[in-house]
């Protein structure tokens, strides 16, 4: 499998507290991959630094075979790494469908690109609220919104930070489907989340990640079956 994105030994730092100690991760094409861990472990940091958020002082990060490590995150994201952030960070005073239009974008030339149309047969419940500006929608909504605001610049790798936190059952239950569906297309995913039971069942591979290093990477049935690994890393 191709690799389409090559995080390789980055160590990063807010100030003088450095969080990343050396982080290694690979992404495949077409592959859905997780970072697991407690909170405040350094998997939200990994993800900043790969969108140019937080630029490493060590280390490089190549996305499609291409040094983009310490590029602004408006470059990142042009080169096809679309992020849905922690908290969601929806235009509150935007239509739903002006908050889509907003990121709308085929830099990669797409044959068949998202669009408005696609994304409310994605998410049908989006349809119904498409006048309802962001700040009047529920959480799950917003989230929903998050993922499809994403999916509009048609990205080739698309990370989810935190993807069902706070979310109701049902609200978490679409979501991981909705994940299982662009993963059958072949879309490249990187996913923050505590659900083992969902990502073992849809992700292929994990990277597990405590105090900024990754102490343990394998497969969804690796992880599955390993119950100590995760009583010690994940306090399931």
């Amino acid at each position: 499998m191709d690799d389409l994105l090559n995080v390789e030994k980055i160590e990063s730092s807010y100030d003088n507290s450095q969080v990343l100690f050396g982080i290694t991760i690979r992404i495949g094409v077409g592959e859905m991959v997780t970072l697991l861990g407690r909170n405040g472990m350094g998997k939200t940091s990994t993800i900043r630094s790969i969108m140019g958020l937080l630029k490493p002082h060590s280390g490089e990060i190549y996305f499609k075979g291409k040094a983009v490590t310490g590029h602004p995150s408006y470059k990142v994201a042009q080169e096809g790494i679309g992020l849905v952030p922690e908290g969601r960070q929806i235009f509150p005073n935007l239509s739903v469908v002006e908050n889509l239009v907003a990121t709308e974008a085929n830099r990669l030339s797409k044959r068949e690109p998202w669009s408005v149309g696609k994304v409310f047969e994605l998410f049908p419940a989006l349809k119904d609220r498409k006048n309802h500006m962001g700040n009047q929608l529920s959480g799950g909504e917003q989230q929903m919104l998050a993922i499809s605001r994403a999916l509009m610049t048609n990205p080739e790798l698309l990370i989810l930070d935190e993807a069902t936190e706070g979310l109701a059952p049902l609200i978490r239950a679409e979501i991981w489907k909705v994940l299982e569906t662009l993963k059958s297309q072949k879309q490249s995913i990187l996913v923050i989340d505590k659900n083992i039971d969902a990502l073992s069942r849809i992700a292929d591979r994990h990277y597990i990640i405590e105090k900024g290093l990754v102490a343990w990477s394998g497969t969804s049935k690796e992880l599955s079956e390993n119950t100590v690994l995760q009583e010690r890393y994940l306090g399931v």
